[in-house]
């Protein structure tokens, strides 16, 4: 886990790569993913403005005595990632040194953490000062999967628009607080 962490980036730096990637892209990957990159940075910039960390959470966290480091394997364009980083950079900020490793990069951690078998993220991954696997989670708040269970067992019932759009109104009213609150219980 050390050489990921060496390798993972700063919030900031993230969100500058993908504002690059949106308007200057490298590959045709890139320019095919141009709206969701664009997409992305609004919804970590909305998440950014709304998100203010809880009270009672930071007291947990501060109870819990974590000194360790956050790593979360991401990409800018993912639609949970842009809902959930902005707040697990903000809430571990203050504490804890949070990095961001690519998950598709050549050198990528997350088939370490496969979900299912496939490769979902953001996966946030809790390490100690030794860069030991304290634990992780992802990719995305149980009431998430929940939904997104609902649209797998019936898409035609719970068509995609639907999926969709019930989870981007829980992520926003949410605002961040699932998210922090199921990463506690696994400090």
């Amino acid at each position: 886990m050390k050489e990921y962490w060496n390798e993972a980036i700063s919030y900031e730096k993230y969100i500058q790569d993908a504002t690059e990637r949106m308007n200057a892209p490298l590959t045709d990957e890139d320019r095919e993913m141009h709206e969701y990159y664009k997409l992305g940075l609004q919804r970590m910039e909305r998440m950014q403005k709304k998100y203010q960390p809880d009270a009672e959470q930071l007291q947990t966290l501060a109870d819990k005595n974590f000194d360790g480091k956050v790593m979360i394997i991401s990409e800018a364009w993912c639609g949970d990632a842009s809902q959930c980083v902005p707040v697990v950079n903000a809430f571990f900020s203050g504490n804890n040194e949070v990095r961001i490793s690519y998950r598709d990069g050549e050198n990528s951690a997350i088939d370490h953490f496969l979900t299912n078998g496939g490769k979902s993220i953001p996966i946030v991954v809790l390490l100690d000062d030794d860069f030991n696997v304290i634990a992780h989670w992802g990719p995305r708040p149980a009431h998430g999967t929940e939904l997104l269970q609902k649209y797998k067992a019936d898409s035609e019932a719970y068509p995609k628009e639907q999926f969709y759009n019930d989870l981007q109104l829980y992520y926003a009213k949410n605002r961040g607080y699932d998210t922090i609150a199921e990463i506690l219980k696994l400090i």
